[in-house]
């Protein structure tokens, strides 16, 4: 059977775009996803996150050896599983600063994807719990809500962000980004609202969406230069499907970039190196990647003030009980729903890092458990200079891609980075966490110089799994797709998801993934935009007075 539409990726723009483009009665559409089903619970737990990093649903892939970071190998969890990172992701909704998408616009030559365009597309996708203003709706398909399963020790790191100066933040997503607080989250009724649960599940009965799991996608078939369909892996043979109308690739920022230097569309060099024959040379493919690096400082508490202790198997059955019956305890947590955005640079454009208040230690893959009940305050440069690639390591559809996030590569990125740490650790030591804190355990006492700060994030930096910028939008020789989301070159073919992002932004990039996949959806009906917002107030950014300067 062929389709007018096939969607290569369930990740959270993928689930958009079958939803979207399958109101239309009379248009087939086809979603493929190479991983499987979301049945298992764990992945509508909140708490379940705790898992994901640690192998479940996840591709399994690495960096490749980071030589900025004395040779360094990262861990780089991508979602295998329908929804994408979506269903596997700590589940904070968190949007960016306005700066941001202006800045695609005004520097990026992105016209139309600037604040006041994309916000009433976020805006579309949200059923939010508690907000209805100039910056939040409901009634859209994505659940979000605030945290239904929060400790005392958060209400406490809020104080004690205050206490350095940082000021109480009540919406992350309003007026002002900055601030500290607590996090909205893509729940619903304190279950996960991935983009697999509010944007497929809903439809499940439409006869024109067609969905195949376990059905990775090999290349895209070209011919005459346009994108006439798709090949699939059927265990060792391939299958050709064929789109009456586009093939629409919604992979992410590594898969998308991977599947079209595996169709032969991408810097010929590059082709001709892995074996694999060139049918469009362009050059900006797998180029451009942008992430957030974290540091993180891990202390040991007073006493049992976090969730470290749920391991113990009765407290574990006990949690399951609670969530069952009830729908709270620790299984309703997300475990990292308090935090923050504040300046490492005081004279940012606006917020530059970001805080994540794990409620435990150890929580993800590769981070240090103590003994004792620990808790884990990350941060993360939001405004990295570094720019990094995706390429191919050979021919074979099934290898693993080659990763470069090229952290630190751009030294200001390094000094940003420690100084961001430097301030959550002078948080942790705040008068109102002194109930709650015994003492610094990572980076420790002994780390006190920026190069004993270097050397430690050498060592423990892990990525926020926020990739983005591997095929993106502009109108420069080095832009993949224009601004309509096709790819230069090829007709018929776009991509609509994080990887088109030019830069990335501010935040957890789950919320403005689903913003791309809500405008793409749009663009690619062909009907008008949705008016750009208009405010009763103006954003009006913080800067960073009363921050004390850290020695």
């Amino acid at each position: 059977m062929d389709y007018d539409y096939i969607i290569t990726g369930a990740g959270p723009a993928g689930c958009v775009l079958a939803n979207r483009l399958s109101e239309d009665p009379s248009v087939r559409v086809l979603l493929l996803e190479a991983g499987g089903g979301d049945w298992n619970p764990l992945f509508h737990m909140p708490a379940g996150f705790a898992k994901m990093t640690k192998g479940v649903a996840s591709w399994g892939w690495e960096t490749v050896p980071q030589k900025h970071m004395k040779g360094r190998v990262l861990r780089y969890t991508q979602g295998k599983v329908v929804g994408g990172g979506s269903s596997i992701n700590a589940q904070l909704y968190t949007r960016g600063n306005a700066a941001d998408y202006d800045l695609w616009e005004k520097e990026d030559g992105c016209t139309g994807w600037n604040y006041r365009s994309v916000l009433p597309y976020f805006k579309r996708a949200e059923d939010n719990q508690r907000f209805a203003d100039d910056y939040h709706a409901y009634g859209g398909p994505l659940g979000v809500s605030m945290p239904a399963a929060t400790l005392p020790i958060c209400d406490a790191y809020i104080r004690a962000g205050q206490e350095l100066g940082i000021p109480y933040n009540h919406d992350f997503n309003g007026r002002q980004q900055a601030g500290v607080g607590f996090y909205q989250l893509t729940q619903r009724d304190k279950r996960r609202s991935s983009a697999s649960m509010a944007y497929l599940s809903p439809i499940r009965g439409r006869r024109n969406l067609t969905v195949r799991l376990g059905a990775p996608v090999t290349r895209i078939v070209v011919e005459k230069g346009r994108a006439v369909g798709v090949e699939v892996a059927r265990g060792s043979a391939t299958q050709i499907i064929r789109a009456g109308r586009e093939v629409l690739i919604s992979s992410g920022a590594i898969g998308s970039p991977k599947l079209l230097l595996q169709s032969g569309i991408g810097p010929a060099d590059h082709l001709k190196s892995v074996g694999v024959p060139v049918v469009h040379d362009l050059p900006g493919v797998g180029g451009n990647m942008q992430d957030h690096l974290d540091l993180f400082v891990i202390c040991e508490c007073t006493g049992d003030h976090t969730y470290d202790n749920v391991a113990k198997l009765h407290r574990t059955l006990w949690a399951g009980i609670q969530y069952v019956l009830f729908r709270t305890g620790p299984v309703a947590s997300s475990l990292f729903e308090t935090g923050g955005f504040w300046y490492a640079d005081a004279q940012a454009r606006s917020p530059d890092i970001q805080f994540h208040l794990g409620l435990g230690s150890g929580i993800e893959a590769g981070v240090a458990r103590l003994k004792n009940a620990g808790v884990t305050l990350n941060s993360a440069y939001l405004h990295p200079r570094s720019r990094g690639t995706v390429r191919l390591a050979k021919s074979d559809a099934a290898a693993a891609p080659l990763i470069d996030p090229n952290y630190w590569s751009d030294p200001h990125d390094r000094k940003m980075s420690i100084e961001g740490l430097k301030i959550a650790r002078e948080i942790m030591q705040q008068a109102a966490l002194k109930p709650y804190v015994l003492a610094e355990r990572l980076p420790g006492p002994g780390a006190v110089t920026d190069e004993d700060l270097f050397d430690y994030g050498c060592a423990n930096a892990k990525t926020d799994h926020h990739p983005v910028g591997t095929c993106k939008m502009g109108a420069d020789a080095m832009a993949v797709v224009d601004l309509e989301l096709k790819v230069r070159g090829i007709e018929g073919l776009r991509v609509c998801d994080s990887s088109v992002m030019p830069r990335v932004p501010s935040c957890n990039t789950n919320a403005p993934t689903i913003m791309v996949g809500e405008k793409g959806a749009d663009i690619i009906r062909g009907v008008d935009p949705l008016p750009p917002a208009i405010f009763a107030h103006e954003m009006n950014e913080l800067p960073p007075r009363g921050r004390r300067e850290i020695c």
